[in-house]
């Protein structure tokens, strides 16, 4: 049901006018407003995502739907198209930095406010389902927040999962950033900050930019150092989860732990 308080219906107050006098022709309020045929595509689009959910959309007309809010006057498809012409996919154009965004022609303040908003919004649902809870046993939703809040980064991140003694996640903390192809990683200090927040066990996780999960010599050299400087002080390091775009690799799987 639409309301007076939909963006797409909301018209500026018409201006007083003296007694008997009579109002400029309309023109002024029409041109505040949408075309009908842009109204009934918002429309159609919104009674489609609630009655299907986003599967039923593809992404640009996805990316539409959250840009209306931006943009709520404008014709908001050429823009959709030209973000995933820019970034791939729907999850792409969400997760690109900022002043990559603001190079794309149409792209302001409001519009950057809904797509990191978005952004933020699943980062948070997803870490909410493996927060504070059995890691081990809810591998698929770890892996999911994982790829979730990494799998679209240009640059690489490394991350350390922090468990308990009963394998409940206690913390999740970025320790490091770097280049397209390389992040500095410090064993030294991951075990520091375990001890430092009474872990237990700890997970790694890093993703590669090229989209290309397979580890590199210096991914594996600098897990076996994490695995020997867990192995003196008594943590148990579970996995080295590296992100690809579309794909994830586990280095207990692969035999590399």
């Amino acid at each position: 049901m639409r309301t007076a308080s939909d963006p797409d219906l909301q018209e500026p107050p018409l201006p007083l006018f003296a007694a008997g006098a009579s109002p400029p022709v309309a023109a002024g309020r029409a041109g505040h407003r949408l075309p009908s045929y842009l109204r009934d595509h918002r429309k159609r689009l919104r009674d489609r995502f609630m009655q299907g959910g986003a599967a039923a959309l593809p992404d640009y007309e996805l990316l539409e739907l959250v840009l209306f809010r931006a943009l709520p006057r404008q014709d908001v498809k050429p823009l959709a198209r030209a973000l995933l012409d820019r970034f791939n996919d729907f999850n792409g154009v969400l997760s690109a930095p900022a002043p990559r965004l603001e190079e794309v022609t149409g792209v302001g303040p409001a519009v950057l406010v809904e797509l990191k908003l978005v952004e933020a919004a699943a980062h948070r649902l997803a870490r909410s389902r493996v927060m504070q809870r059995h890691a081990i046993s809810g591998w698929e939703a770890l892996i999911a927040y994982c790829r979730t809040a990494m799998a679209h980064r240009e640059t690489e991140q490394f991350r350390i999962l922090f468990l308990d003694r009963k394998n409940v996640l206690i913390a999740d903390e970025e320790q490091a950033h770097g280049t397209v192809d390389h992040v500095p990683v410090y064993p030294r200090e991951v075990v520091k900050r375990a001890l430092e927040l009474n872990a237990s066990a700890l997970i790694l996780v890093h993703n590669h930019p090229s989209g290309d999960p397979t580890p590199s010599e210096a991914d594996i050299v600098v897990t076996r150092q994490v695995e020997a400087a867990c192995g003196a002080l008594s943590l148990v390091l579970h996995d080295h989860i590296i992100v690809g775009r579309s794909d994830v690799l586990s280095f207990r799987a692969e035999g590399h732990l």
